[in-house]
């Protein structure tokens, strides 16, 4: 708290006003030579030197003296432009491109227009994405900004239900829910998905940012910097920022194909965006939409097929777990079709699911004519259909079989039906010398599960082999009201900032058909006991829907208010200063504050740094996430086992509290040098302290072998329950690295060379865990070596992206080298700690352009680089030969792409 209060005290200390009278008014517009307006240009009129900077429609308007002669335009990457003001009170500007590259402007992290990455008091990267998607064989956001940037993680799931088919992404190796996703500044909504199958970021909420079309984004800004301050929850790990596209009068198009060099994970797709100019004062509409569908991939040891009885054909055992190969036999494709049976009958499908996806997205911008005011709006719709698999019920087992219908077994899949919409409208308007910002942002994201292939055993030949299974939804609206001002007269320009946020957050269960989860084969006596003479499993296998029980509705909502402050005491020295105050209907309050500076030490050369606290608010998911089954308990009647609520009876019972918000302070410390023309480079270290960070409990009431631990039993059977699992603020972390970023470019004539190296090297630690009290003998379940593992190697603590594009007049060529550090996964209980292998994966593309059309063909992991095999008691009895780490196991990957850039000739 006492550090809370000196930042909040020092941003108060730096908040001031200058007011000054002058004799004239001259305003005017400033564009690039491509028509694209140029926001945040430096408007300074001499000798007085008084000065503004130009808004995001590139319009100015400025009070100047009359003694004042000439107008100076400065802008990054344009060249300086000095005009006469002689006679003239309108100015209509047209800047030519700069030969020097200083970075690119910045708008996350910072109120302040006109800052460059390079000039940052916090560290951001920029990245090109009509750049990137161009060349690269990734087809979507998590995908391209793994393979660029270092710090980012994001990699796809495999047999893990609904995260199959939303990838978990991170920064800086913290949890998905501790970065912050924003759209043209505004926040987006979360999905309603809780990672709960013991995968990277489990227990957590991200962000679809794949449910966003990348040829609507014109810039992805990742800023690598605690941000709660400035934007409230979940920013703890950092901020990405995505910018749309204002382009009009150019039709682009894109049609991509590809496969993996065993000719599966195939990817069809399509992309669109054009924009319209709309009126004479700088208006457009750009539109997007997107297709595509990405196989299913197969990567499982199924060479031979191996039958485990040693008598008879007719009393196969199973498939292919390679356990002993003495004690099992092994049959040809003939043997297989004499029994009428084949191969396939016993496939196990391990790999990545399969994925069909259709989205759209528009940005509107609608200036008012003679007026400083302006309307905009953008949003979007996405479905996605994900097609994922479940561990195989082999034939052996006649609890989950109906052999009426599945003779040889099943294995069933879990298809997700996802519905992601948004809508942002806002007026951006003048009062008086401030710049306002009235906005709303409302985002609701929808998961239905239906499962295939699959029975209710307890219905035997009158199961269906279709259900549905419920689902779950999210919705968010944010309404924000913000003022800023910029005052070039005082030091060497203040800039102000200060607003207020309202938000609603909405959480939903919906209970699946009866048959889904209901188990019909409960007998329920007279005395009041319950039993199960035929001992069949309800509920459609591997995927049992939610029950009655498990349906909610819940909400809440929070108030905050910021202020923020960024002055240039000198020419040299940035102080910027961020101060929040935020109310949770659920929780409380809390305050943040962050503090960081700036200074030039020569030209080309500046010394950064920063100190904040933070926080993250429990999500509605986390504190009403139930998925609870029925089961009998040894008194014979019935009882529940699965996901709790925190307020529930049973967590009361086991002396679970009730979540709060997860707290941090991070630090940095960091430089930033251009040596050279056109070589820049940026190192920054960081310290983030966590505490209370909510994680998923094991299942109470048995031991980590599956055996009843009877003083948990006798609390829990009294409630009706056998087993039970929580959210819990059950651990504090630490997470130390260094972040080293570099890029060069070069351009002589008809030759062009970019070169960019981004290094992060990266530590999670756990500091402490939280065991209640009451739990005291059960700290592998409240906290299982698992999850352990996940936090502090489950991501790569070195991670390094090198990139070399070379251009020679119609064609270029990009090669791409990604190092992937050491990652472990923990087989607890049966099988160890495996640590996988540095792994370096390397892309290559070759472009050429016959405009307007560009042909574009390449590969990702050109050398067909797999990580390390799983060990055998990780892999279930080797089915699962490669684990999902790293950058996946789908091997090398071949693509080629059209690219149509069509200008129409009316912008």
């Amino acid at each position: 708290m006492k550090t809370k209060t000196i930042i909040v005290l020092s941003i108060l200390l730096m908040a001031g006003n200058l007011l000054n009278a002058q004799d004239r008014i001259i305003k005017g517009r400033i564009n690039g030579q491509d028509g694209a307006p140029v926001q945040a240009a430096s408007i300074q009129s001499s000798p007085s030197g008084k000065g503004t900077i130009t808004d995001d429609q590139g319009r100015f308007s400025l009070t100047i003296a009359e003694t004042d002669k000439t107008l100076k335009i400065t802008a990054v990457n344009f060249e300086t432009y000095v005009a006469s003001l002689e006679g003239q009170s309108e100015f209509n500007l047209t800047l030519r491109p700069s030969s020097s590259n200083l970075g690119e402007i910045v708008l996350v992290g910072t109120r302040t227009s006109g800052r460059t990455r390079m000039n940052t008091p916090v560290p951001v990267d920029v990245f090109s994405i009509p750049s990137l998607q161009l060349r690269s064989a990734q087809n979507d956001i998590n995908q391209l900004l793994q393979y660029a940037s270092p710090s980012f993680n994001s990699n796809r799931q495999s047999s893990s239900d609904g995260t199959e088919h939303i990838d978990p992404a991170s920064l800086r190796g913290l949890g998905p829910d501790q970065l912050l996703v924003l759209i043209n500044g505004k926040r987006r909504h979360s999905t309603s998905l809780v990672n709960n199958q013991g995968t990277i970021g489990n227990g957590s909420v991200g962000t679809d940012l794949n449910a966003i079309p990348a040829s609507a984004i014109e810039k992805i800004e990742v800023l690598r910097d605690g941000a709660s301050a400035q934007y409230g929850s979940d920013a703890i790990a950092g901020v990405i920022n995505i910018v749309l596209k204002k382009s009009t009068g150019v039709l682009f198009a894109s049609a991509t194909g590809g496969a993996t060099s065993k000719g599966d994970g195939t990817l069809a797709q399509l992309n669109f965006n054009y924009g319209i100019a709309l009126g004479k004062n700088g208006g457009y509409l750009n539109l997007t939409a997107e297709a595509y569908d990405r196989g299913k991939s197969t990567r499982v040891q199924n060479h031979n097929l191996i039958i485990f009885d040693q008598s008879s054909l007719d009393n196969y055992f199973a498939y292919d777990f390679a356990s002993d190969p003495a004690a099992s036999r092994k049959y040809d494709d003939d043997q297989l079709a004499q029994k009428g049976l084949n191969r396939n009958d016993f496939n196990f499908q391990i790999g990545d699911a399969h994925i069909k996806n259709i989205g759209g997205l528009f940005n509107l911008s609608l200036p008012f004519k003679n007026s400083k005011a302006e309307f905009y709006a953008f949003g979007g719709y996405n479905y996605r259909q994900g097609e994922g698999f479940g561990f195989r019920r082999l034939p052996s087992d006649p609890t989950v079989n109906v052999y009426s219908i599945f003779p040889n077994g099943y294995q069933p899949n879990t298809t997700s039906h996802i519905n992601d919409r948004s809508l942002a409208a806002g007026l951006k308007f003048k009062v008086g010398d401030w710049n306002a910002d009235l906005s709303n942002t409302i985002g609701n994201n929808r998961f239905d599960f239906f499962v295939n292939n699959t029975v209710n055993a307890s219905l035997q030949e009158n199961s269906p082999t279709s259900f549905s299974a419920g689902g779950h939804e999210f919705l968010q609206n944010t309404t924000n009201l913000d003022f800023s001002r910029h005052f070039s007269g005082v030091a060497s320009g203040l800039n102000l900032a200060f607003g207020t946020e309202f938000r609603i957050d909405d959480y939903r269960i919906r209970e699946g058909e009866e048959k889904s989860w209901k188990n019909y084969a409960l007998v329920y006596n007279p005395d009041g006991t319950v039993s199960n003479p035929s001992g069949l499993a309800g509920g459609s296998q591997s995927f049992p829907g939610f029950s009655p029980e498990n349906e909610i509705h819940k909400s809440r909502n929070n108030f905050s208010l910021y202020t923020d402050a960024e002055i240039d005491l000198t020419e040299k020295w940035l102080i910027d200063g961020a101060a929040r105050f935020e109310n949770y209907s659920d929780f409380g309050s809390t305050i943040n504050g962050k503090i960081a500076t700036r200074y030039k030490i020569a030209k080309g050369f500046n010394l950064r740094g920063a100190i904040s606290t933070g926080f993250r608010a429990p999500s509605l998911h986390q504190q009403y996430f139930s998925y609870i089954g029925t089961n009998i308990l040894p008194d014979n009647t019935l009882g529940q086992s699965g996901f709790f609520t925190n307020n529930s009876a049973v967590a009361k019972a086991l002396g679970i509290p009730g979540l709060k918000e997860e707290t941090s302070v991070n630090y940095s410390l960091g430089l930033t040098a251009s040596p050279a023309k056109n070589l820049n480079i940026s190192l920054d270290g960081y310290l983030i302290n966590i505490k209370d960070r909510i994680v998923l409990t094991g299942s109470f009431g048995y031991d980590p072998y599956g055996n009843p631990v009877q003083e948990i039993q006798d609390i829990l059977n009294p409630l009706g329950a056998s087993a039970a699992r929580f959210f819990s603020n059950g651990v504090d972390t630490r997470t130390i690295g260094v972040d080293l970023i570099a890029d060069y470019t070069l351009r002589k004539g008809s030759n062009g060379l970019n070169i960019s190296f981004g290094l992060n090297v990266n530590k999670n630690s756990i500091t402490a865990v939280n065991t209640p009290p009451s739990l005291k003998g059960n700290e592998q379940i409240f906290f299982s070596p698992v999850d352990s593992t996940l936090i502090t190697e489950g991501t790569p603590r070195t991670k390094a992206n090198l990139s070399i594009t070379y251009s020679y007049k119609k064609f270029s060529t990009t090669f791409r080298s990604v190092y992937f550090g050491e990652v472990s996964r923990n087989g607890f209980p049966y099988g160890p700690i495996q640590k996988f292998k540095a792994k370096v994966v390397n892309d290559i593309s070759f472009s050429y352009a016959l405009k307007p059309i560009t042909i574009t063909v390449g590969a990702n992991n050109i050398f067909d680089v797999y990580p390390d095999a799983t060990v055998y008691d990780n892999s279930y009895f080797g089915v699962f030969k490669y684990s999902p780490v790293q950058m996946g196991f789908n091997g090398a990957f071949f693509f080629g792409r059209l690219t149509l850039d069509l200008p129409t000739g009316k912008k």
